[in-house]
């Protein structure tokens, strides 16, 4: 969200959102949008705060991006979640699905512990 990457600008430059909005004649209010709406700005307004805080329009949308939720979870996410990262084989992943099949299906038949 855009919002996160202003408000990560402003604290890198020790400046408030609302003085860092005032400085470049925009209102709080549209800062306010981008929280809660999670809008990004126009293209004029983005050429603003990108000269502002001195990094090119690229480097806001990047950011803005590299912030962004990703869409899926992956099986190598799932992995590095319950394996801490380390070494898994495709035998055991398909071993620890196998095992919460097991469990939802003994669950959903009165049988959890």
């Amino acid at each position: 969200m855009f919002y996160d990457v202003y408000t990560e600008l402003c604290r890198q430059k020790g400046i408030s959102r609302s003085r860092a909005a005032a400085e470049m004649g925009l209102s709080n209010s549209t800062v306010t949008k981008w929280k809660k709406t999670g809008a990004t700005p126009s293209g004029e307004t983005m050429t603003k705060i990108a000269a502002y805080f001195g990094v090119s329009v690229d480097d806001l949308l990047k950011q803005e991006k590299d912030l962004a939720p990703k869409s899926k979870v992956t099986d190598e996410d799932i992995k590095f979640a319950l394996f801490g990262g380390g070494p898994v084989s495709d035998a055991q992943y398909e071993e620890v699905k196998q095992f919460v099949r097991f469990i939802k299906e003994r669950d959903a038949h009165g049988k959890k512990e």
